[in-house]
């Protein structure tokens, strides 16, 4: 809790992937310093911290209101973004810079990795004793940040993945064989699991879906696919990129060596996991039909299908940051809780920086079917209202005519 809010600049920034909706934070954080007295000038640090260090900022005080609502409704950071572990000589500059500038609010928009950053900057800005307010805003299609119900990108996020597979899906029953589509998700499987609401009718796909939540093995995935083959004449299957043996190794990683600054493998960069699991249904199983997409980073930035409910979320979430910073609080991040009751409200609440820092979460048992290839009814009552409406799919009802003898 802070004692007196201080007087002076505010410098926002975006770290990390890239989503549907962080403009939306953006903006909403910019709008609302507007309104505050003890807010004077409002700068953008390009490409995250890095932009710090190399004093790469703009005026966001000189941008029209009509020009930030535009970049509200677009995807992808604006300010473009980086992914960068900064170091206790990296704080002291980020200090000195910050105070060149006149700067004592500060935030950070982004998942768990941007959190431990803010929380490092925070960390030392109390050893030195700085006047200063720090918070972090959360993102992550992945959805994994603690202490949220559900993160700003997840629902568009997930809008994306669910009307991929219907589209996929339709193509599969088509042309029947089978279909693995490798999804984003390190360690967590949400975004994977929303491709089950592409399901419409009891025979659709993704008939199979696989999680990081439960170990990996290919002989079990093998026999998976061959009955679902065998009973359906075709099958659509979701792989989460982070899949893992029982010993906690990547499947990926055997294929991938690169790491970010932050000591995480470059999962969505390779189409490797897909070839080897299409390689292996051709092998094994004798099907010839076997194709593999990774949607990779077309799940974070695609426009036209943002959920309204993650838009208006987001929003929020910038705007409520900088509400606390401005108020009572001197540093923490902005969470997504759900209220109890039959219909879906949230509300946003500040959590301590280093509860949200660094370490992650999984999806909870629940959500997940007990032979580990699918979810349950629970994740889609979860997932639903935040992913919003979904296009309307049709089916012949396909009446068969009798044959002239």
């Amino acid at each position: 809790m802070a004692k007196q809010k201080p007087v002076g600049n505010m410098l926002i920034a975006q770290s990390g992937g890239p989503t549907a909706v962080i403009n939306q934070s953006l903006v909403g954080a910019i709008l609302e310093a507007k309104k505050q007295s003890n807010i004077k000038k409002i700068y953008g640090s390009l490409h995250g911290i890095q932009g710090i260090l190399e004093e790469n900022l703009i005026d966001l005080g000189k941008e029209s209101v009509s020009n930030l609502e535009a970049v509200a409704n677009t995807p992808s950071s604006a300010l473009g973004s980086v992914r960068k572990k900064p170091t206790s000589e990296d704080c002291l500059k980020i200090f000195e810079i910050l105070k060149k500038y006149g700067v004592n609010y500060f935030f950070y928009i982004g998942g768990n990795d941007s959190a431990e950053t803010a929380h490092i900057i925070n960390e030392e800005a109390i050893k030195a004793k700085y006047d200063f307010r720090c918070f972090h805003i959360c993102k992550t299609i992945d959805n994994d940040l603690r202490q949220n119900d559900h993160t700003p990108g997840f629902g568009s996020g997930a809008k994306f993945v669910a009307s991929a597979f219907m589209g996929d899906n339709l193509d599969n029953r088509a042309l029947p064989g089978v279909k693995i589509n490798i999804i984003m998700g390190r360690h967590a499987g949400f975004l994977t699991a929303a491709s089950a609401l592409a399901r419409v009718y009891p025979d659709d796909g993704p008939h199979l879906i696989y999680l990081p939540e439960r170990p990996f093995a290919m002989t079990r995935f093998l026999a998976d696919v061959k009955r679902v083959y065998k009973e359906r004449g075709r099958c659509v299957v979701a792989v989460s990129e982070g899949i893992a043996d029982s010993k906690g190794n990547p499947i990926a990683s055997l294929f991938i060596k690169e790491k970010d600054s932050h000591g995480n493998i470059q999962l969505s960069g390779s189409g490797a996991l897909g070839d080897l699991l299409a390689g292996e249904v051709r092998k094994k199983l004798g099907i010839s039909r076997v194709r593999a997409d990774t949607f990779g980073y077309l799940q974070r930035s695609f426009p036209g299908l943002v959920s309204e409910a993650d838009a208006k979320e987001a929003r929020a979430a910038g705007t409520m940051a900088v509400q606390y910073a401005c108020t009572k609080f001197a540093n923490g991040s902005v969470a997504i809780v759900r209220k109890a009751g039959k219909s879906y409200k949230t509300d946003i609440k500040r959590v301590p920086l280093k509860s949200v820092a660094k370490e992650t979460q999984h999806m909870p048992a629940k959500f997940i079917n007990k032979a580990g290839n699918d979810v349950t009814k629970a994740f889609i009552d979860y997932a639903k209202p935040i992913v919003g409406p979904l296009p309307k799919i049709g089916r012949l009802k396909a009446v068969p005519v009798k044959k002239i003898k």
